[in-house]
């Protein structure tokens, strides 16, 4: 039965609040406009790349299409054009898709790579990307087939910490797909030589991911389109986004001090010179030819803090090797105030095509918080049993019974409620401090949230209960004492009992444990008892639905040799136990990395007991970072969502399972995860008619009037820059 086992709720770090699509401007450009819009407006679409004619020809040959529509004389004079690119319209799933553009009319037709070739390959819970044409060059007196190169992540990958992202080709007459990336290996960021003969890509070979989540190091690789897998040639170190000026230059994207920096490279000479300036970032080239390329700057750095100026967004630009100093300006004067991403070159560089936010495509919004529409994103779940939808807002949580879920907002500043009485805030706060990781009483209607300025362990946190929260009368009270970062917190299975995490007696360090107290009135009850005790952190408790079981996320087994920091970020090597809430006995049951380390967080039950869901880097990354809106606050992207099976009865068997399960295919953050006994569908849970199958265009609060952008990225939720 479809959806059995019920469905699993998540949210999206760094994803736009408002979708992406894809635009072009004429270099230079000079006003707004000349922007031109080239897709279908559905959904959120990016990272695009024109078809040549000839390959455009292969394509729509396999489509059902009446033959005036798609005549090859329109192919010919330029009027039907052709564009790949990713889009999250089937299924919420990030996958390519081809446009077919009428210049008459501006009309767009789409289809996904399933329509036109069929599902054996293009199906299923997978993330496609960086769709470029090869082939098409003259051999032995004939043409030989076009390509379509690509990134897919559909073949699973056991070894822990290592990304799925493999290179394929698809012959666009037969449809025949095979694989180009070495077995046992990962690439990134394909790019096809001007001839159609050779491939380059930013690749792991050699190497293993080790938890980098900005500069990720990576080779780069030449193959010829016809290779085998020993046949390609490592060219350039540590160095990501290559881009082909000619058939021996190659420009890319380096980080080098402080700063990002687009070069170019000569593969005859083996001379490599930067071409931007050092004073500033600049990220993912799209060559022009041998001497020019548009690239995206960031002229001046920002803080979270910042009210943006426009030095500050990411624009799009034009160097030239001969003309250094004087860089074409191709997005300040169309979009000052917005963030453009991942150039691409069309016309022979007539035109630079990118894509951004469609927030001009708003109406004027109203400021208010409690305007921004909401809506739950159903996806195509790797689980045939399990459903599975995006919310958009943080740490949803669902009841007990399945029957009402609740989120946090846009700002942490309120709790949101969905259920029979349809969607409404039930708590609110004010004030410095945020609302976070709302959970609810297993028996009763009680809801459980942290209140205080962040997660950070020397700030205060506290836990407060709202109790009769269905009714709307947002009554709190304070459950925690001793002014200690206390969060985390989850009641058994008859809601007398709360397990938590605190930092009291954690030292100068500020070392977490759990810790026990009384569901109702807290530390009025009584002091807290501590219930695990050692120099590490344990953190993201929760109890079982139906046993005395906790599973938590926890660094206990972390090498005493190992940094203190995890790229200067948080301490890392967190793996996922459970204990024993009567004996206190713990079991390891699924740690990322083999060494530890890694990230496996946010464990939580399945309804039935025999699963447990988890946010972990189990699979690495799925796309350069330097590609993405900036993680300009981010602690640690965790990749995405996992399963991983127990034994529900004797939890000694649950020692170290090997095997799990992706769920989640995402270039974002997917995180904290739920788990209901309904499922997306079920009419019982009133919740479920706002998961939606099609997508719509969501207000966001703070677009700027003319069209700009002052959120930060950090998910479906747009956070303000404000002043204060």
């Amino acid at each position: 039965m479809g959806e059995s086992r019920g469905s699993i709720a998540f949210f999206a770090c760094y994803r736009p609040p408002v979708p992406l699509d894809i635009f072009c401007c004429p270099a230079p450009a000079s006003s707004r406009e000349e922007e031109r819009h080239l897709t279908d407006g559905v959904s959120y679409n990016y990272n695009c790349q024109p078809i040549p004619s000839a390959a455009l020809k292969s394509i729509v040959k396999h489509l059902d299409l009446a033959p005036e529509a798609v005549e090859e004389a329109a192919i010919d004079s330029g009027r039907l054009t052709g564009l790949v690119f990713v889009s999250e319209r089937q299924h919420h799933l990030e996958t390519l898709h081809i446009g077919l553009r009428f210049d008459d009319g501006d009309e767009v037709w789409v289809f996904t790579l399933g329509d036109i070739y069929g599902g054996d390959f293009f199906s299923g819970a997978r993330l496609e990307d960086s769709g470029c044409i090869a082939g098409g060059y003259e051999v032995d007196g004939h043409t030989a087939d076009h390509y379509l190169v690509f990134v897919s992540t559909k073949e699973p990958v056991q070894e822990r910490r290592s990304p799925w992202n493999v290179v394929y080709k698809t012959n666009l007459r037969t449809g025949e797909t095979e694989r180009l990336t070495p077995p046992g290996t990962s690439d990134l960021s394909p790019s096809v030589s001007p001839s159609g003969k050779r491939v380059a890509v930013a690749s792991f070979q050699g190497k293993k991911w080790d938890g980098e989540v900005k500069d990720l190091l990576t080779n780069i690789y030449v193959m010829d389109l016809e290779s085998t897998y020993l046949e390609r040639e490592r060219v350039i170190e540590n160095a990501g986004w290559p881009s082909w000026g000619s058939e021996t230059v190659l420009f890319f994207h380096k980080k080098v001090g402080d700063n990002w920096g687009v070069f170019r490279h000569d593969l005859s000479t083996g001379e490599t010179l930067r071409v931007t300036p050092e004073a500033f970032d600049a990220v993912t080239p799209a060559a022009i030819d041998e001497s020019r390329v548009a690239v995206a700057t960031i002229r001046q750095k920002s803080v979270f803090t910042d009210v943006r100026v426009e030095a500050q967004y990411r624009h799009i630009e034009v160097f030239d090797m001969g003309l250094p100093e004087e860089p074409l300006q191709i997005t300040r004067c169309t979009k000052p105030k917005g963030d453009h991403y991942n150039p691409f070159v069309m016309d022979g560089g007539k035109y630079i095509g990118y894509h951004r936010c469609k927030s001009d495509h708003l109406e004027v919004p109203i400021l208010h918080g409690d305007d921004v529409p909401r809506r739950f994103d159903k996806l195509q779940s790797h689980h045939e049993d399990i459903g599975l939808f995006r919310v958009a807002g943080a740490f949803p949580a669902f009841s007990k019974d399945g029957s009402k879920l609740a989120f946090v907002d846009n700002e942490f500043k309120a709790v949101w409620l969905a259920d029979s009485d349809g969607m409404r805030v039930v708590f609110e706060t004010d004030g410095p401090d945020g609302v976070f990781s709302p959970v609810w009483n297993q028996k009763k209607d009680i809801l459980y949230v942290c209140m205080g300025p962040s997660f950070k362990a020397n700030e205060i946190l506290e836990i407060y209960a709202i109790p009769h929260v269905s009714s709307g009368a947002r009554e709190r009270r304070l459950l925690t004492k001793g002014k200690f970062n206390n969060a985390f917190p989850s009641t058994n299975s008859d809601g007398t009992k709360l397990v938590f995490r605190s930092t009291r007696n954690g030292g100068d360090k500020k070392y977490k444990n759990l810790y026990m107290m009384d569901a109702e009135i807290g530390e009025d009850g009584g002091e807290a008892e501590r219930i695990t005790e050692g120099d590490w952190i344990d953190t993201h408790c929760q109890w079982s639905p139906d046993r005395d079981w906790i599973v938590f996320s926890s660094n206990r087994d972390k090498p005493a040799d190992a940094p203190e920091r995890d790229h200067g970020m948080d301490p890392g090597y967190f793996a996922v136990y459970l204990m024993n809430a009567i004996d206190r006995s713990v079991v390891r049951v699924i740690r990322s990395g083999y060494d530890f380390s890694g990230h496996v967080n946010h464990p939580v039950f399945s309804p039935d007991g025999r699963s447990i869901v988890v946010t972990a880097d189990l699979a690495a990354v799925s796309a350069d970072p330097m590609s993405l809106p900036l993680l300009l606050h981010s602690q640690r992207p965790y990749g995405d969502i996992f399963t991983v099976d127990i034994d529900p009865d004797d939890m000694e068997k649950n020692q170290d399972v090997e095997e799990f399960a992706r769920v989640t295919h995402s270039r974002y953050e997917n995180a904290t995860p739920d788990w209901t006994v309904f499922s997306t569908h079920d009419p019982h849970a009133q919740w479920n008619l706002l998961v939606m199958e099609e997508e719509y265009t969501p207000a966001c609060p703070y677009a700027h009037h003319d069209g700009g952008e002052s959120w930060h990225m950090t998910g479906q939720m747009c956070i303000p820059k404000r002043v204060c």
